[in-house]
C-alpha cells in the first residue's frame, strides 16, 4: 500500500511520519504527500492552464515543437518521447519548462538548462506556470529534507546541491486511449524516472499504475492539492541503493487526464556517485545521457 505523508508532520520530525517516509523511500518507491503550501486552488489553476494549451490546434503549438527547435523545452507532440525501447513512442503530449539561468551564465548552452520556450496562447501561460514552478520546487526541497531524516542521512545531506536545480516542470496530456492502440502503445510506457524526486500533481483522474515488488500493478491517484511522489534512478545511485526507483506506467482509459510532474534534480556539477566511489558522477552528465535516450528528436 502506498502511504500518505503529512508534510508538516514530516518537517516536525513526527516518528510515525518519518517511518512512513522511510518505507516509501526504501521499499515502495512511492507515496502521497498532503498538507503542503500548495493549495488545491493553485494546483487546479495550473492544470486548467495546461489543459487550455493542449486543447489548442497543433498549428498553434508548432512554433515551440521540440522536434523543430531541437531543444528539450517547449511542446512535445504525440510520439515524441519513447521511454521504453520495446514499446512504441508514447501517445501523450507534453510541455516542458525548467530553471531559468541569467543570460550571462554559460551553462545556458547545456540542454538541461536550455532557455524556456513559451507559447503565445493562453496569454497567462508563462506567468501561471512559472509561479507554480517556484512553489513546487520549495515543496520538493521540503520533502527531500524530510527524507534526509527518515533514512538517517547526515543532516543537510542534500542542502546546497539544489542551488541551480535541473528541475524540469512538465505538463502531461493523456487523451482518451486511441482506438488504434495495441499492447505496445501507452500514454507513457513502463519506466523508472531518471532523476531524484518527482512531485506529481494530477487532476484526480485515475491512470497511473505502480509495479508491485512481487508483480502486478497498483493504481495510484491523488486529488488536486495532494501530491504523488516517487524517487528516481539518480537518487538510488546517490544513496547507494537505499532509496529505490520503482517502475510505473500510464496505459490510458476512457477519460483524458492532465498530470503535472516536477522532476526535481540537483545542480549540474553535483557529484551523485554513491558514498566511497572512486570516481565522481556529475548529475548533469547523467541526466543528459538519459534525455538523449528518451526524446525521439535527440536520439542518434
Amino acid at each position: 500500500m502506498v502511504p500518505t505523508i503529512d508534510l508538516e508532520k514530516l518537517q516536525d520530525g513526527d516518528a510515525a511520519t518519518l517511518a512512513a517516509m522511510r518505507e516509501a523511500a526504501t521499499d515502495i518507491g512511492f507515496a502521497v504527500v498532503c498538507n503542503t503550501a500548495l493549495s488545491a486552488e493553485t494546483v487546479g489553476g495550473v492544470i486548467d492552464t495546461y489543459r487550455a494549451f493542449f486543447h489548442l490546434p497543433a498549428a498553434d503549438k508548432a512554433r515551440i515543437d521540440m522536434a523543430r527547435t531541437g531543444a528539450n523545452r517547449g511542446w512535445g507532440a504525440p510520439g515524441s518521447e519513447q521511454v521504453d525501447p520495446d514499446a512504441n513512442p508514447d501517445y501523450k503530449q507534453f510541455f516542458d519548462s525548467g530553471f531559468a539561468l541569467p543570460e550571462s551564465d554559460a551553462r545556458r548552452e547545456l540542454s538541461v538548462y536550455a532557455p524556456n520556450m513559451w507559447p503565445e496562447k493562453p496569454q497567462e501561460f508563462e506567468a501561471v506556470v512559472s509561479k507554480y514552478y517556484d512553489y513546487a520546487c520549495r515543496v520538493a526541497m521540503q520533502v527531500l529534507q524530510g527524507l534526509t531524516r527518515a533514512i538517517d542521512a547526515p543532516p543537510g545531506y542534500f542542502d546546497g546541491a539544489f542551488d541551480t536545480p535541473m528541475a524540469l516542470l512538465r505538463g502531461n496530456y493523456y487523451p482518451t486511449r486511441p482506438s488504434w492502440a495495441t499492447a505496445k502503445d501507452f500514454g507513457i510506457a513502463t519506466h523508472t524516472d531518471y532523476g531524484c524526486l518527482t512531485l506529481l500533481a494530477t487532476d484526480g483522474s485515475p491512470g497511473l499504475e505502480v509495479r508491485r515488488r512481487g508483480g502486478g500493478w497498483i493504481p495510484v491517484s491523488a486529488p488536486p492539492g495532494d501530491f504523488i511522489i516517487n524517487f528516481g534512478e539518480m537518487i538510488e545511485l546517490w544513496t547507494d541503493g537505499q532509496v529505490v526507483a520503482t517502475p510505473h506506467r500510464v496505459v490510458g482509459g476512457v477519460n483524458e487526464r492532465i498530470s503535472v510532474p516536477l522532476f526535481f534534480n540537483p545542480s549540474y556539477e553535483t557529484n551523485v556517485a554513491p558514498p566511497g566511489a572512486s570516481e565522481p558522477i556529475l548529475a548533469g552528465d547523467y541526466l543528459t545521457a538519459r534525455f538523449n535516450e528518451t526524446y525521439v528528436h535527440l536520439k542518434g
